[in-house]
């Protein structure tokens, strides 16, 4: 997660971009990304230049998780002077997401909003990925603006997901505001290590992200799922 701080008792934060870096170079084939970052609260420019730089850095390998950010945990937007409307922090964040999209590709970007202004600069090198970083975008279950996000780009990050036929709910509802596009699509999920996701596999998911409760994780639980390696589905073990 992209976040400033945390709440009690968790006083140490490490920042998501120097790590990311870390990851890309340490790596040679896991798919990587923040989930989440609240673009609301940062540069679009300055984003497209950390994007593409962590995209060559690994060979194509980052996943961009984006969101609105909240203030419920630890007052960190209120707290820093950012938008604090909903609404507002929506237009942002797809005016960065359209600022994204126009720098991957290479081209002079032109974009004026009234929350941001990029004119005729050109983001070189590109991403590996073409025609750019994978975007999944995050959302409560319930929230359909989010899901009409979603649909445009690349995946979904449902946050507090609370049973498996939220989200069966959720695929139908991309399914049919994705239509016409056969392109693949991803549904993420976070579970704590140990579940079975397989009933969440079953009602559209194709990622489990491992959760560890931030204010309780250990470097060892962290090391031991590692060392588990991917959690093999009822369904994988079918096929």
């Amino acid at each position: 997660m992209d976040n400033l701080r945390w709440r009690e008792p968790v006083r140490q934060v490490a920042d998501p971009w120097i790590t990311l870096a870390a990851i890309a170079t340490a790596t040679e084939r896991l798919r990587f990304g923040p989930m989440v970052t609240p673009l609301a609260r940062r540069r679009p420019t300055k984003v497209a230049r950390e994007t593409a730089t962590l995209d060559q850095l690994s060979g194509g390998r980052l996943t961009l998780g984006v969101g609105l950010g909240s203030d419920r945990f630890a007052d960190e937007l209120s707290a820093t002077g950012e938008e604090l409307d909903d609404r507002r922090r929506g237009q942002m964040l797809d005016d960065s997401l359209e600022i994204l999209a126009a720098a991957w590709s290479g081209r002079p970007v032109h974009h004026h909003s009234p929350h941001y202004t990029v004119d005729g600069i050109s983001f070189l090198p590109r991403p590996v990925q073409r025609p750019g970083v994978p975007v999944w975008a995050a959302g409560y279950p319930g929230n359909v603006r989010p899901l009409r996000r979603a649909a445009r780009h690349d995946g979904f990050f449902p946050i507090n997901l609370e049973h498996p036929d939220q989200l069966a709910d959720i695929a139908t509802t991309i399914t049919g505001l994705r239509r016409p596009k056969t392109t693949p699509y991803d549904i993420a999920i976070a579970l704590p290590p140990g579940a079975d996701p397989t009933p969440y596999a079953e009602a559209g998911a194709t990622w489990w992200l491992a959760e560890f409760p931030p204010e309780t994780v250990s470097l060892d639980q962290v090391r031991g799922v590692l060392r588990d390696g991917p959690v093999q589905t009822d369904i994988e073990r079918d096929r």
